[in-house]
């Protein structure tokens, strides 16, 4: 692989955007602390996250993250309706990054109806005029990015706002932590020398492969599903996942039919220090399993020594894979023709 290979197929430069993105998570650490959220939290039975795709991809993680810590429950709501439970004491938080979800924004006419509070988060659009209009806390961050890219937008404000609140506590050394490493990262995963570049490998043995992505179910679901879509999204391949331990109560018994097809497949498994210690005997045994039928398995760890840097070290990885891969396949990573053509369609209706 070449910068002229690049360049020729990347026409939006979406490899800056990613090399640049430790200083996204610095501006959008600004712009948390910056923001004004006056919300009594002795008042919020639950959080429920509304938005989709790359905006809801902040709000997955910030329920992972905070798992062990939030003292009431947090989901993520990727629909046009709400939960029945939703009312006055449930903060609704509207993630939209272009402000024109069309579900997204739907739940936020409901939200208001249901006298729930509401924090709004976005770039522009309807969510934007919509919390104006109605005078709720806006949180606007800067737009004209693919929302896939903009996770350190949509994540980091909601993460300080929850501290302002009062609902965790300040978490501002971890943030440091992890802009530290994703600095780190950044410059490692940006040259194209295959033998020092571990995203530039884990691109490579995905290409022209369907992949497997397994990981916990604590903290590490959410970069599971994250990998996913960007892979999705900017390589147009597809990979599966599940997560541990359910996986092993279904999932590992279909590994035994289709063996031509089972050798063929990639596996990766995402990897923490602080899995459940259960989980890490699991990850073990369910590598031997699969490694009857397959023996291309990669363990992936994380690295950092706050959980946030090692969930984002995790993330930031992912993304260059995703990003490698596209270039691999002769792919612009940026276009998702497919997802514009299903909005056009629905348009119409």
């Amino acid at each position: 692989m070449t910068f002229e290979e690049i360049y020729s197929l990347d026409t939006s430069n979406m490899y800056r955007l990613i090399k640049e993105f430790p200083t996204q998570v610095s501006e959008a650490i600004t712009i948390g602390k910056s923001a004004t959220v006056r919300i009594n939290a002795r008042r919020i039975d639950q959080i429920v996250l509304c938005g989709l795709g790359g905006s809801a991809i902040g709000g997955d993680l910030l329920r992972s993250y905070l798992a062990n810590e939030l003292e009431i429950p947090f989901l993520i709501n990727r629909h046009y309706t709400l939960p029945k439970f939703v009312g006055s004491n449930s903060l609704v938080i509207i993630s939209s990054y272009s402000g024109n979800t069309e579900e997204t924004n739907t739940a936020h006419r409901e939200a208001i109806k249901r006298r729930a509070k509401i924090v709004c988060i976005s770039s522009n659009g309807k969510t934007e005029k919509l919390a104006k209009d109605k005078r709720l806390p806006f949180i606007k961050v800067p737009g004209g990015l693919p929302p896939r890219v903009a996770l350190g937008y949509s994540f980091f404000p909601l993460l300080i706002t929850l501290t302002k609140i009062g609902l965790i506590k300040n978490k501002a050394r971890e943030m440091k932590d992890t802009v530290v490493l994703l600095q780190e990262k950044s410059e490692e995963y940006c040259n194209l020398d295959p033998a020092s570049n571990k995203a530039l490998q884990l691109a490579e043995l995905l290409h022209n492969r369907l992949g497997v992505i397994y990981s916990s179910t604590e903290r590490f679901d959410a970069v599971n599903t994250r990998w996913r879509s960007q892979i999705a999204e900017n390589a147009k391949s597809l990979t599966f996942g599940h997560i541990l331990p359910e996986m092993n109560h279904n999932e590992i018994v279909g590994w035994k039919t289709l063996k031509e097809q089972m050798r063929e497949i990639q596996v990766l498994l995402l990897r923490d220090k602080d899995d459940h210690r259960r989980v890490q005997n699991r990850m073990d045994i369910t590598k031997a399993i699969i490694g009857e039928y397959n023996s291309r398995i990669t363990e992936v760890w994380s690295e950092g020594s706050s959980l946030l840097a090692r969930m984002f070290s995790l993330v930031y990885l992912g993304d260059w894979v995703s990003y490698y891969l596209a270039i691999l396949h002769s792919e612009d990573p940026t276009p998702v023709k497919a997802i514009d053509y299903l909005k056009r369609e629905l348009a119409k209706v």
